[in-house]
Order: structure tokens, then sequence, then C-alpha cells
């Protein structure tokens, strides 16, 4: 049983991790806000216990982003006692909400209660939109041409890293900050121009007419949003 532990205090996620993995549970941790999204990404743990007021990525936009693609149990751990705090937590997707400081005990017996109604995620989604199909898994996409035959897309290490980040939060708006840390790292949050060049190629390769996106979409100001035609539960 794998959980990410998402906390900006270094002391708590030393005391959890020894915690944790004392109890037999296989441990990651993540410092921040992005570190988090791309952890549950890459080891797609069973829980998540997270921090609300991390840098950067907050909490709650750690949770939406989680739950554009993955059921996972999220565990709130936070210092914030506010009713308002909770509910925007539990609205956004969160499972369970702990305060700060808490007994081990208790917290132990809210992760067992988690996990045992844990949902897995597919491993490998495959997505298709339009004629395009893409496996994230093999890092392979195809297009279905005029006449009926697959033909592969070639995609660059980047634009598909950009691809992933949009494809495993369907419907959901991604900012700018969370690709730019995702997919070039946090010294580049402010390169917005990197972004505007490798979607308007991703909408050359994937879109029916890239002048006009039908599947790869701008939100003015804020970011971007991958819209497949069917939006599923989870992916």
């Amino acid at each position: 049983m794998r959980i990410l532990i998402a906390d900006d205090d270094p002391q708590i996620l030393r005391a959890l991790r020894i915690t944790l993995t004392a109890r037999g549970y296989d441990v990651v941790t993540a410092p921040d806000g992005a570190t988090a999204l791309s952890q549950a990404a890459e080891h797609r743990p069973d829980l998540l216990i997270l921090d609300l007021g991390m840098p950067g990525i907050g909490g709650v936009d750690v949770i939406h982003g989680v739950r554009g693609w993955s059921a996972l149990p999220i565990l709130v751990v936070s210092g914030r006692t506010d009713s308002a705090d909770k509910v925007d937590a539990l609205d956004a997707g969160a499972d369970d909400y702990v305060t700060k400081p808490f007994a081990i005990d208790e917290l132990l017996a809210r992760v067992r209660a988690l996990t045992r109604r844990t949902v897995q995620a597919p491993e490998s989604p495959t997505v298709t939109f339009g004629d395009v199909t893409v496996n994230l898994a093999d890092t392979v996409a195809t297009r279905r041409s005029a006449d009926g035959r697959t033909e592969p897309v070639r995609l660059t290490p980047t634009e598909w890293k950009l691809l992933e980040q949009l494809i495993r939060h369907p419907g959901q708006l991604v900012t700018r900050q969370m690709l730019l840390t995702e997919v070039w790292g946090p010294q580049y949050t402010t390169d917005t121009g990197y972004l505007r060049l490798y979607l308007a190629q991703l909408r050359k390769k994937l879109e029916p007419v890239p002048s006009a996106p039908r599947y790869l979409i701008t939100e003015p100001g804020m970011g971007y949003r991958f819209v497949p035609d069917e939006l599923p539960d989870s992916l």
C-alpha cells in the first residue's frame, strides 16, 4: 500500500514517513503542490495525505488536479481550522479532513478507513478524441486518416509531457504555472511563451482545425483545458 504525503513542513514529513513506514506502508513524500502532482502521476499512490497551505500550488489546487484523473482517497491534514477551508477542500474532492495538531492514532485510523475503500485508476490510460488516439503508457499517438488508415503522430518529449498533463486532467483547468512547473521546472513559471509555442505545435499535429481548436482549449489569462468528446468519470 503506497501513501503520498505532501507537506511543506519537513518535520511533519519525516515524522509521518517514519510512522507509516514502520506500519508497513510504502511512503513517497512531496514538499510542495507541484511535486505532489508529479509524484501522484508517477507513483500512483493508494492514498494522498495533503496539507493545504503549501507554497506555489496550494492544497485545494492539488485536489482539483488529482481529481481530474484519479479517484484515489485524499486525506487533508491541515492547521487551518476555519470551516470554510474544510468545506473548500471537501467540495474540491477531499475524502476526509484532520486538523493539526493531531493524535497519531486518530490519523492512522483515518488512513485505514480510507485505504479500505481505495479505487484504483487505470495504470495505462488510452484516450481517444476525434481521429486521434493517445496511449500515455507507451507514449504512442496515432491518427486516423481520411482513407481510414492509422498513421503515427510524432511528438517531441516536451510535447508529450505537456499533452500528458492536459489529458490527465480532462475537462479541468490546468494553470499556466502548473504546466510550466511540471514540464520545464519551477524556474520557468513566468515563461508563458513556451506554452504558446508548444500548444500551437500540438494543435497542428492533433486538432482537426488548428486555428479553431476543439480539444486543446485556451482559458485566457489562466491556462489550458483538454476537452474530450465525452468526459469520463476517471482515466
